[in-house]
């Protein structure tokens, strides 16, 4: 009888596991959608900016309802970041805190991504950074504490998510890339839309438009502060222009950012004057260029080379054997990538 009873209790549970997983599918199913289609993009943020992507996107679930927030699909802003003082870009009002407040509104989701991470690196959230980027808690309860929101459940709100539906997985992830110093090549708009078609028709015109998405936005301009004009690299990586005048300080200044950043981001030494004219990236540059190789022009160096190609100066070293500040010759052939 024993045996019996064990044998049908089991059965219950291998018959009701299903249902109450189909349940859990069928009740979360914008959620589930919505992390499918912007974890890659959390991850690449991680890569970059040392945010947690759990982080990242629980917070995007939270402040945009799953994506089905106004502000969201209207304003492509998935982080409910308001204009503030210095935002000159486009403009949506929404009832919050009080009536028809004004919230940034981007022309794609990613570009709301990307200026989440800008706007965490300003310098309120600066203690965050010493936390480790695989440290969810940590951020959750530290954004609170750095005021990004009012409500005293805010921190708690977000662990549920991420452990509600897993995803440290993409800590993990996000935690590999950095210790290999690299950034994933995917990120983006989400291939997915709310709506799946598995056909072979639908997969190919996906990868096309996804193809076209990526050509288009290669060079896409962003103004976030300041009226200072942000660009994205040929390999994507976002830079501005210098200014007359402009100092690492003046531009870390206007982007809200720390000098040290530009410093590292950029080969630079504390007292190095910047030069109008030059590029100053915003962001880490990468370990290969999106071309093979790079021919020598009368006048460069290795430093103007490796901002001019968005490739750190120590991996474009290491790549041909060369020192810093090693003489070129017009016409020598470097190599961007292995």
């Amino acid at each position: 009888m024993k045996i019996m009873n064990r044998f049908l209790s089991i059965l219950a549970f291998a018959w009701c596991f299903p249902l109450s997983s189909l349940a859990f599918m069928e009740d979360n199913a914008a959620r589930l959608e919505y992390i499918s289609s912007w974890k890659d993009e959390a991850i690449l943020q991680m890569a970059e900016h040392k945010i947690p992507a759990s982080i990242t996107l629980a917070q995007g679930i939270l402040e945009s309802g799953d994506g089905m927030s106004r502000l969201a699909k209207e304003g492509n802003n998935h982080f409910g970041i308001k204009c503030h003082n210095d935002w000159q870009g486009k403009r949506i009002y929404e009832d919050d805190d009080a009536k028809q407040e004004c919230f940034r509104k981007y022309n794609t989701a990613h570009e709301s991504y990307e200026d989440h991470s800008i706007f965490l690196k300003k310098k309120r959230y600066e203690s965050l950074f010493k936390l480790d980027a695989d440290d969810y808690k940590g951020w959750a309860k530290g954004l609170k504490e750095c005021g990004y929101a009012t409500n005293p459940k805010y921190p708690q709100l977000l662990i549920t998510i991420i452990e509600n539906f897993d995803l440290a997985q993409y800590d993990k992830i996000g935690m590999d890339y950095i210790r290999k110093g690299k950034v994933p090549e995917g990120g983006g708009e989400p291939l997915a839309t709310t709506k799946t078609d598995s056909s072979k028709e639908t997969k190919k015109n996906t990868k096309n438009n996804k193809r076209s998405r990526d050509e288009k936005d290669e060079r896409m301009d962003i103004t976030i502060s300041n009226n200072r004009k942000v660009q994205l690299s040929e390999n994507r990586i976002k830079y501005t222009v210098v200014k007359s005048g402009d100092t690492q300080e003046s531009i870390a200044n206007d982007m809200d950012m720390n000098p040290w950043q530009i410093r590292r981001y950029n080969d630079l030494s504390g007292d190095e004057k910047l030069k109008e004219g030059e590029i100053i990236y915003l962001q880490p540059k990468r370990n290969k260029g999106k071309e093979k190789t790079y021919t020598v022009q009368k006048g460069d160096n290795l430093w103007g080379i490796s901002q001019k190609k968005g490739i750190k100066l120590k991996k474009l070293c290491d790549l041909n054997g060369l020192e810093p500040d090693a003489q070129l010759t017009s016409g020598k052939t470097l190599k961007l990538r292995k």
